[in-house]
């Protein structure tokens, strides 16, 4: 017969420190008030979080939502002790993708979770979503800070978001409007991002590399936790003047994958490869990973962060819009018509 324990029990001795979350808490709070827009209403800590939609601004807004996480990047910033660029992958990797709709980001929120917290680590981490939001020009306003033990090993936590945008019903990007003639322009990548990273630390592993060792002016972890580039301020200008067909954020599945998903039926596309600069650590993974140039342009983004459709009639003054607000953007390809099934034709793929 089991008898009652003669120790008295607490929250800390399974494995959970209260204390440790409220400081954490204390020292977010600081960081979610440096993002605050116009729209937060109150402040964080509350059961729910409150933003007020800038419905004057428009006519018919539609609201527009993404999630994602950050996936195996997070072992890479793990192992190396760097925490801090995380958060803007985190912010990244959920605002791009509701921008290719046209959407205005207006708030964020996110989920930390840890087998055992660490009050300095997990700071880092959100350090890095605060500065993500304030790049992305939206809010902070809530979050989940959970603390699992048994369920990760010590030192490890993972990060997942939600970001919420607004559009008018009349402007949103749904590649409707994408025609034969039309020019792909691709804005470039600051690196892997945040896809791919499975292979890549396979890649690290097979290789014998080391995180530490030196790749050109950085290490091999420092060039890999380059953060994902966040595109709103400067697409926000280009989009307020010019008129998209269709925008692709070339996450995971490569340009192979996400471009076809922003292109209507009958519609092709013909990319050249040699159109845009492919950053020096996509060839060191490719060498040392023996990846063929298909399976490179299928799991990552080579350099592409993302690629808009535009009239050709619009192409040159895009290119120069982003230039001006200090994307480096190229003519990568143009739309054909194609058969029934919207395709991707890549000149000079040849693996």
């Amino acid at each position: 017969m089991n008898t009652p324990s003669s120790t008295s029990l607490d929250y800390r001795a399974a494995g959970v420190d209260i204390d440790a979350a409220d400081e954490l808490i204390s020292r977010v709070k600081k960081i979610a008030k440096s993002t605050r827009t116009a729209g937060v209403l109150g402040g964080l800590g509350g059961f729910g979080a409150l933003f007020e939609l800038p419905i004057e601004r428009y006519r018919r807004p539609i609201l527009v939502s993404g999630t994602d996480g950050v996936g195996t990047k997070l072992r890479v910033a793990i192992e190396t002790g760097m925490h801090s660029s995380v958060g803007i992958d985190l912010v990244a990797m959920c605002v791009n993708d509701i921008l290719v709709l046209g959407a205005e980001p207006l708030f964020f929120l996110d989920y930390y979770a840890s087998g055992k917290l660490d009050v300095d680590v997990a700071e880092s981490v959100i350090k890095g979503i605060g500065e993500g939001c304030k790049l992305a020009d939206m809010a902070l306003i809530g979050g989940e800070t959970a603390e699992l033990p048994g369920m990760y090993h010590d030192g490890d936590y993972d990060l997942a978001g939600f970001c919420v945008g607004v559009v008018e019903k009349d402007n949103i990007i749904d590649g409707s409007k994408v025609c034969a003639g039309d020019v792909l322009i691709g804005i470039a990548s600051s690196g892997p991002h945040s896809n791919g990273f499975s292979l890549i630390r396979k890649v690290v592993e097979t290789a014998g590399s080391d995180l530490n060792e030196t790749f050109g002016n950085k290490t091999l972890g420092e060039t890999l936790l380059e953060p994902t580039r966040i595109y709103v301020r400067s697409l926000t200008d280009v989009l307020s003047q010019t008129p998209v067909h269709a925008m692709a954020h070339i996450t995971g599945g490569g340009v192979i994958e996400n471009l076809p998903r922003v292109l209507p039926q009958g519609s092709r596309a013909r990319i050249h490869t040699e159109r845009w600069r492919r950053p020096k650590i996509f060839d060191w993974i490719q060498a040392h990973g023996n990846i063929s140039e298909r399976e490179m342009l299928r799991t990552f983004n080579c350099g592409l962060g993302m690629v808009l459709c535009v009239p050709s009639s619009e192409s040159e003054s895009v290119c120069q819009a982003l230039t001006a607000a200090g994307e480096e953007a190229s003519i990568i390809g143009t739309i054909e018509a194609g058969d029934e099934q919207a395709s991707l034709v890549i000149d000079g793929l040849d693996g």
